[in-house]
Formats: C-alpha cells, structure tokens, sequence
C-alpha cells in the first residue's frame, strides 16, 4: 500500500502533545488571519491602496446565501461522514472518479452560492479577463508575433489585465475553446472547474507512482474539500492548477512516453503564467522520488517541455521578453500602490484561507515525519542523506517543495494581492501534507477546511 499516513512519533512525545502542537499552529493562523483582516481594514479605512476591500482576500464583504447553499453543505457532510472510511477501501479506479466528480459537486456548489450568472456564466466575461479578447483574435500566428508589443498599458491596443498578465498560452487556451464550440462564459467557466477539480486525480495518481497509496487515499477528501474551490469555481487559475497537477503527474507515473508528455504539458504551462518556471522545483522532486529510470526520464521531460518553447519562440514570442514586459505593467497598476510590508504577510494569511485551516498542522506533521526519516543519516556520508532524504517521501518533499516556490514568489514582490487563487496550483501539493496528520483527526479538520471555505462564499464576494 505503499508508506504509511500517520507520522512517527517523536521520542516521549504521546499523541495528546502532537495534537497539543497542532491546536498551537491552528491558534497561529487563525491569529494570521485575524490580524491581517483588522489591519488591512485600518489601510483601507485610511486610504491605503490595499485595492482590496475585504484583505488579505481580494473580494468585498456581501453576506449572502443562494441555491448552491444546501448543496454545498451537503456535498459536506458526505464527504466528511462516508469519504474518509470509504478513500481507505474502495478500488482505485472507481475512487478516482468518484472523487474528481466530488470535488466539481463541490466547486459548482460553492459557485451557485453567488448564482449562475454572477457565479459561473458571467465570472470570465468581464472587461479584465481573457475572454474579452477572443472575438478579437482571427490570426493566431500574427497574435502570438505581436503579443508582447501589446503587454503595456496605456496604449490603444493594450491587452487586458490578464491576458497582459500572462503568456500567450493562457488566451489560446479560450481561443481554442471558442473555435472548437465551447464560447461564451458558462462553456468557459465549466472548462475551468473540470480541468481544476482534476487535481483530485493528478495529485493522488502522482503520490501513488511515488510509492505512497495509502498517503494518496488518506489525501484524497482534503483535495475534495480544498477551500481553494472557491476560486477554481470559476478562474482560470483553477485550469491552470489542473494543467501543472497533470504534468507533475505524468512525470511521476512509469512508461516510456510519459515524462515526455508531462515535459510537453509542462512545457505549456509555461505559456499559461510566468510564475510556472517555479514549478522547475516541483518537478525535480518528483523525477527525483521516482523509483527508476529518473535520468531518461528527465531527458525525456527536458525534450518535451523544449519543444513547446522552440514552438512558441518560431511563433515569434520570446518567453523572456514577454516576461520582462509583464514586470513593467506589473508596475503601471495596482502593484504600484499596494505596500509590500502589508502583503508580504498578508498574503501568507489568505494562502491560510485558500488552504484551509490544516494547512500548518499537515505542514508541521509531515516536516516531523521528514526529520525523523532523515535524523538517523545527518552526521553520514553525503550519499546517506540524499538516500534518507529521498526516503521521506512525496507526502514530505512535495508540500516542503510546494512551500519554498510560495515563499519565493512573495518574497519577490510580484505576488501582492489575489494570491489565493494564482497560488492554487501550488496549494495544491500543499495539501499532501495533510497524510502526516493523525487518521483519527482527519474528520475534525475537513470539518474545519469545510467550514472556512463555507464561510468565505457566503460572508465575502470573491472576485476572479
């Protein structure tokens, strides 16, 4: 079945004082997240260019309930009382399904809160997002020539505020589904909750290629009900997490043409947000914790992933200077108002919010679990502690991993605001950590990641 879901005890410590330690880090983040919502109301009350009217979360506050209500608490109280028991011991296949299908009942349940239209059909169609482009694209050679000319703001052809904000993958990604039939918001929106709930596959199909089932299953009901959903439902950030959970995952699965085609998916992802090249970290850890053939397979990653940039680049778009030119628009908006010694914290609090409130506990547990794996080797040879540090496992790796890249992107400054669903394709791998907590809390804390999610659909209007 693969390691084990609960980590090992320290030494003398009983099971009372791990769960002692996990209230202490839950006491810490609710106290995160109190604090930057009193201290962000105060810059906004003082006229502070937070340019976020309910911070650390980009959204306003609008207590509300809809038809989606009932549905989502009782997509809830499902997965809370028969999901956990039934992810141990149902067959793999038909888990998968059941759990991909979950987790789009929970998305579109959180979305019909704010109703179809404002909720779904007419979340992408705003001026700012990519749709509003579409009708304008006939010629996608000369679109992808002349895209970085149109990255800056303030001229008459300027693109949008994300399809300036990103490569040119993300539009042709809504291009291609206008062409194919699939325009228009509601088609869009869909899209974007499908191939997002789709990390409830990817993520555990990755987990279980590594060698850890048992932490794939245990995993599972925290992907289902990642408050995160409230931001797949419907961004196109929550396509985007779906695209790299599947590139991570065909590197991690065996066969000779997958890491080649998770290479080709990773590849693209590149086009879909410049923040992607942090996922270079993720995937190395996965080539890494593969059991065999990690050196052809990262040949064979490299060689996919380098022929969707030579596509692109013979195209006439430079990844480089496009990003060079997102900076400098980056700088023309909001960017330039929002302080940075607010959000480089505050960020940190709505990633809590985004995550869930197990999101430090799983963190703490699954680092103990890392450390005892590794403790034995500390004071060995250098190719002991590769080996024990390889043997903490995806369940350790992935989520510290995932941690760095999100400490890295706030650190940079180019992550002030709207965090919580452009660092949902990290969260996600995040959210593996979850393995490492007790199996007898796991109810109690998908009761709370319920909950938080819950409460920030119905007390807050997000915004996409």
């Amino acid at each position: 079945m693969g390691t084990t879901t609960r980590s090992p005890a320290a030494p003398g410590q009983t099971p009372t004082r791990r769960w002692q330690g996990d209230l202490a880090v839950l006491g810490v983040e609710v106290a995160l997240v109190v604090l930057a919502a009193v201290v962000g109301a105060v810059l906004n009350a003082h006229g502070v260019g937070l340019h976020a009217d309910a911070a650390p979360l980009y959204a306003t506050w609008r207590p509300h309930a809809g038809w989606g209500t009932p549905a989502g608490v009782l997509v809830a109280v499902t997965v809370i009382g028969s999901g956990v028991r039934w992810a141990r011991v149902a067959r793999w296949g038909p888990l998968l399904g059941v759990a991909w299908l979950a987790s789009a009942a929970w998305t579109l349940s959180l979305a019909l809160i704010d109703g179809w239209s404002a909720g779904l059909a007419e979340r992408l169609t705003v001026q700012a997002e990519y749709l509003h482009e579409v009708p304008g694209i006939r010629d996608v050679p000369a679109t992808l020539a002349g895209f970085a000319g149109r990255i800056l703001d303030f001229r008459p052809d300027s693109w949008s505020t994300h399809t300036a904000g990103h490569p040119p993958g993300a539009l042709l990604v809504f291009v291609g589904l206008d062409r194919i039939g699939l325009g228009g918001g509601a088609a869009a929106a869909l899209a974007c909750v499908l191939v997002g709930t789709s990390v409830t596959v990817s993520v555990p199909v990755a987990l279980r290629a590594l060698g850890a089932e048992s932490a794939a299953r245990a995993v599972l009901p925290f992907l289902v009900l990642s408050p995160g959903a409230v931001w797949v439902g419907a961004s196109a950030d929550g396509l985007f997490a779906g695209v790299v959970a599947a590139g991570l995952a065909l590197l991690a699965v065996r066969g000779r043409l997958a890491p080649a085609a998770g290479g080709l998916v990773l590849g693209f992802a590149l086009y879909l947000s410049y923040g992607f090249v942090l996922v270079g970290l993720l995937a190395l850890v996965v080539l890494a914790l593969r059991p065999a053939d990690r050196v052809a397979a990262l040949l064979s990653a490299i060689a996919g992933a380098t022929a969707v940039v030579v596509a692109f680049t013979a195209a006439g778009f430079w990844w480089w200077d496009g990003y060079q030119r997102v900076v400098q628009r980056y700088d023309q908006g909001w960017a330039a108002d929002r302080p940075y010694g607010y959000w480089v914290w505050a960020d940190l609090a709505a990633l809590v919010l985004s995550a869930g409130p197990a999101l430090g506990p799983a963190l703490r547990q699954a680092v103990r679990a890392g450390l005892a794996a590794i403790r034995p080797a500390l004071h060995g040879p250098g190719t002991r502690r590769a080996r024990s540090a390889v043997a903490a496992g995806p369940c350790v790796l992935l989520p510290v991993a995932a941690a760095v890249v999100i400490l890295a992107a706030d650190l940079s400054g180019l992550s002030k605001a709207e965090v919580e669903r452009i660092w949902l394709p990290f969260a996600v791998w995040l959210l593996a950590a979850a393995a490492h907590l007790p199996a007898a809390t796991h109810r109690w804390w998908l009761v709370g990641q319920a909950a938080t999610c819950l409460a920030v659909n119905h007390l807050l209007w997000t915004v996409s």
